[in-house]
């Protein structure tokens, strides 16, 4: 495959490698240099659980997950009964 290099030095990923590899805006990558004009382009693990609540939000049955209230400490949270 070919790219080219934008005036801001940017290189854009064709759309066919985006689409197999789940590559979406915003995922950070780091760049090595190999070799003079060889370059290692690698995708950064995301951080744990991320996109996690986006997800949860996302499923087909409405209102069974609700973000945690973010005012609360956790001596404020209610300990459910599994018993």
């Amino acid at each position: 495959m070919k790219t080219t290099i934008s005036t801001k030095g940017q290189i854009v990923l064709p759309a066919e490698l985006r689409t197999r590899d789940r590559i979406e805006s915003g995922q950070e990558f780091t760049i090595e240099r190999v070799d003079a004009g060889e370059y290692l382009l690698k995708r950064t693990e995301p951080p744990p659980n991320q996109g996690l609540v986006r997800l949860l939000l996302a499923c087909p049955v409405k209102d069974w997950f609700t973000p945690a209230d973010r005012t609360l400490s956790t001596d404020d949270i209610a300990v459910p009964d599994l018993g």
